[in-house]
């Protein structure tokens, strides 16, 4: 009675002793008396209850060992539950003696595991948004469930919704077991965004010397709400306005005045309603006096005098105090030369500089421009890494940077041009990595490079008219003739050489027929930039009667009730760039082979029977300076081009063509054609994605005799976008989104025209495998017969908005919805002031 009276009172103070410090050692064995404390020898330690965790791991962490002496009661088991629950790996843990011989204790750590994850849902978001916070969150199958877990995953979630204007989000996350998997459970992640919190207004306090307007400007991410803002939106991050406070007082600093600061500003809820949709921000700042150069010295400098640096640094004595402008001029500056560029393209690789203040007197400021002009580095080695199809040769004739030249930062920043210009890789992902090598001054230049998808692939049907047209073509931009006729060379196509092969096939029944095959070498010869483009094609239009039929007699004759025109054409083309007037120019001189043979066909060209003979030459020299293709942020590009015939009137013995009828004066088809076409691109916001481009472009269709007269081919014709792939006339299709296709020129084309085009865009995506612009365009335009006629100022307006979404596969599509505001002559159906949609394939339309 007396053991089992003793028995239950170990029990009991055990109990007490787990409730009061976490801690249980009990033991079923009269050996253990916890009124007093006894030193025992641990001789074994065992785990129980884990399943995803090694048991030799766990005693590890626990700190016992066996073979350590200590105390029972003692503070070691204590100190062994509390490293055991800084794991977050258990939601319940117990220490057992099992066992006690003489001085030696046996223990168990029964252990229960925190439930580990099986899956997460989350409700309220969309697709594209739960695949963004399952890359944020990094929950995975297995992961142990902890509260922190779960904290820092509402957080995730809460910020991910903030940074896009949600400020009001709530998250919560429910935990449901898993009657599948043991010990497991499923969060539900559900979010409720509410509404997007905007800027209602923001107002500036102190702001004497500069306006407000001026101040808003210069914050680029934190906007008022407005009807009028397309590119930009007026939610409001908190991030982003931190940045802005600092572009406020960069402002300040660009008109003087150095000491600018904030010295208060506030967020507050503006709407009364209870979704808080929209916050006013108060923002009050000290401006301080305004600040001018003064004396402004060099130091360090040998190479250059300082009468040179002055020069570039272009900075004179009472100049408004402007560090931005400073800074552009001493370290890089995009619109022109600057110091370190100076250096830096003469091979002082390690060039340093550091503009210094050095006194201050009242409103003036001193400056001392400390440089350390160290040596100068010439290339060692230049490599290439990032290429997987295109051939190193391809990626190499464009670089400009030679092993032995000096070092060259301006030669570097154009490489990275041309790569990006000959359109085989991402512009975005195009980069440079020197390794200087200070020891035998030189240094190694490695440009990365990522191939982008290229090729395009049609097969496509379309119906309409109750007619089916049927398209089959490829074009390989990356193409390599070379590995054409080598084993293995296709993979699936060869590729790698930079040269382009296009086939494209249509075909309507009996009515349209075309086929087209170009090739393009970039660099004919592989030394120089000079390309050779051949190309032909091969069209049949009629009106879908069979050609031939068979008579009563059995034989095969010509359909008298067929109608058609046959087109053949075959151009060669040589271009090439220089050097002069600087080396972004090129030309190219092409000549061409085009027979019209109809049959019966209409009146389309004033005449239904013969043949005409087209043969041309062309020249156009152009100079473009675009910083890349399909999303250009800076640079132009001017073009000025002649295509022209042989004057054949004035040596084909013919005094009066009065007589001669339409097919007969055109027989062999002479005129010349002058177009000039020029496109701007111009940064708009510091972090060059809103750009402007602004087009101007002219044409001018002439004729050698008056009695001959305007050729009926080669002419413009404009309105609309005209989706017209059968350009069976050499005609010029311009587009003027607006007004109806075709609608501002005759039946016949137009010998003038001139169009105008501004238009704002804005990324939504630079992904090379679909890259997304939206656009606002304001342009006018407008076509005459004659000089006389002409007025350049007189044209058509329109305006409106639009998107262009660039894929790999298919090229440029757009969609533009237009309104054009004056009245058309030749379409008076049209009304002045009403929208329409227009979709489009393909860069551009015409040259203009």
């Amino acid at each position: 009675m007396q053991t089992i009276t003793k028995y239950i009172g170990v029990v009991i103070f055990a109990l007490f002793a787990q409730f009061s410090i976490g801690q249980t050692l009990l033991n079923g064995l009269g050996g253990i008396e916890y009124s007093n404390p006894k030193t025992y020898e641990i001789g074994g330690i065992t785990i129980d209850g884990v399943q995803h965790l090694d048991a030799n791991a766990i005693i590890l962490l626990s700190g016992l060992t066996v073979g350590d002496e200590i105390t029972v009661p003692g503070d070691q088991i204590t100190k062994a539950l509390r490293n055991l629950w800084k794991q977050k790996l258990f939601s319940d843990i117990k220490i057992y003696a099992t066992k006690i011989v003489g001085n030696t204790i046996f223990l168990s750590i029964k252990l229960e595991e925190r439930p580990r994850l099986s899956k997460f849902v989350f409700k309220g978001v969309s697709k594209s948004q739960a695949d963004n916070l399952r890359e944020s969150i990094h929950l995975i199958r297995g992961k142990i469930v902890t509260e922190n877990l779960i904290t820092n995953t509402e957080n995730i979630v809460r910020n991910y919704f903030i940074g896009k204007g949600y400020l009001n989000t709530k998250v919560d996350i429910s935990q449901k077991i898993d009657t599948l998997i043991n010990n497991s459970i499923i969060l539900t992640i559900t979010v409720d965004r509410g509404s997007r919190v905007k800027i209602k207004e923001i107002t500036f306090h102190g702001n004497n010397s500069i306006k407000a307007g001026k101040l808003k400007k210069a914050m680029r991410d934190t906007k008022e709400k407005s009807p009028f803002r397309i590119f930009s939106s007026s939610k409001f991050i908190e991030s982003d306005y931190k940045t802005d406070k600092a572009g406020v007082i960069a402002k300040y600093n660009e008109e003087g005045y150095r000491d600018a600061k904030i010295v208060t500003d506030t967020v507050y809820v503006s709407d009364k309603g209870k979704k808080k949709k929209t916050v006013n921000i108060e923002i009050t700042v000290e401006e301080g006096n305004r600040f001018y150069f003064r004396n402004i010295t060099f130091v360090g400098n040998t190479k250059y005098t300082s009468a040179q640096l002055h020069q570039i640094l272009g900075i004179e004595k009472g100049d408004v105090f402007n560090q931005a402008e400073l800074e552009t001029k001493v370290y890089i500056n995009h619109n022109g030369r600057d110091i370190s560029g100076l250096y830096q393209d003469d091979g002082y690789l390690s060039f340093q500089i550091e503009p210094v203040e050095v006194y201050v007197e009242n409103d003036s400021i001193d400056f001392e421009i400390r440089m350390n002009e160290g040596k100068r580095y010439r290339v060692r080695t230049v490599s290439v890494i990032g290429n997987v199809k295109t051939n190193d040769h391809v990626i190499m004739r464009e670089i400009r940077t030679r092993p032995g030249d000096l070092f060259n930062r301006s030669d570097i920043i154009r490489t990275q041009r041309e790569l990006s210009q000959i359109g085989l890789f991402d512009p975005e992902k195009l980069s440079v990595n020197p390794t200087p090598n200070p020891q035998d001054a030189t240094v190694d230049l490695e440009y990365i490079v990522e191939e982008k998808p290229i090729d395009q692939i049609e097969l496509s049907g379309a119906f309409g008219a109750g007619r089916i047209v049927g398209t089959l073509g490829f074009s390989l931009n990356n193409f390599s003739i070379k590995n054409a006729f080598k084993k293995g060379g296709w993979q699936p196509t060869p590729a790698g050489d930079g040269q382009k092969l296009s086939i494209r096939a249509q075909a309507n029944g009996l009515f349209i027929r075309s086929y087209t095959l170009s090739f393009t070498e970039p660099w004919l010869g592989g030394k120089k930039p000079n390309s050779l483009t051949v190309s032909a094609n091969h069209m049949i239009q009629s009106n879908g009667v069979k050609r031939f039929i068979t008579d009563e007699n059995g034989d095969k004759v010509t359909n008298p009730d067929r109608r058609d025109i046959k087109i053949s054409r075959l151009a060669i083309g040589y271009g090439r760039k220089v050097r002069w007037p600087d080396d972004y120019f090129s030309y190219l001189i092409e000549g061409s082979y085009s027979l019209y043979n109809l049959n019966n066909y209409g009146t389309l060209f004033n005449f239904s029977e013969g043949r005409a003979n087209n043969i041309s030459a062309q020249f156009v020299v152009q100079r473009n300076s675009t910083d890349q293709l399909i999303y250009p942020r800076l640079g132009s590009s001017i073009k000025f081009s002649v295509k022209a015939s042989l004057p054949y009137s004035l040596f084909d013995g013919i005094d009066d063509y009065t007589p001669l009828s339409d097919a007969e004066k055109y027989k062999w088809v002479e005129y010349h054609k002058w177009k000039f076409t020029s496109s701007w691109f111009t940064t708009l916001s510091g972090n060059g994605k809103l750009v402007l481009n602004t087009r101007a472009g002219f044409g001018f269709l002439g004729f050698y005799n008056s009695q001959i007269g305007q050729a009926p081919f080669e002419r413009f014709y404009l309105g609309g976008v005209a989706l017209n792939g059968w350009a069976i006339d050499g005609r010029e299709i311009i587009a003027l989104r607006g007004y109806d296709d075709l609608s501002l020129s005759s039946n016949t084309g137009s010998s003038i025209i001139s169009k105008y085009t501004a238009e704002i865009r804005y990324p939504l995506s630079l992904n090379p495998t679909a890259t997304v612009f939206g656009l606002a365009f304001a342009e006018a335009g407008n076509t005459w017969e004659e000089f006389k006629d002409f007025n350049p100022f007189e044209v058509k307006r329109s305006a409106g908005i639009g998107v262009r979404i660039f894929l790999p596969m298919f090229g440029m599509l757009g969609l533009d919805y237009g309104v054009g505001f004056d009245e058309v002559e030749l379409s008076p159906l049209f009304q002045p002031g009403t929208g329409q949609f227009h979709f489009s394939i393909g860069m551009n339309f015409g040259e203009l």
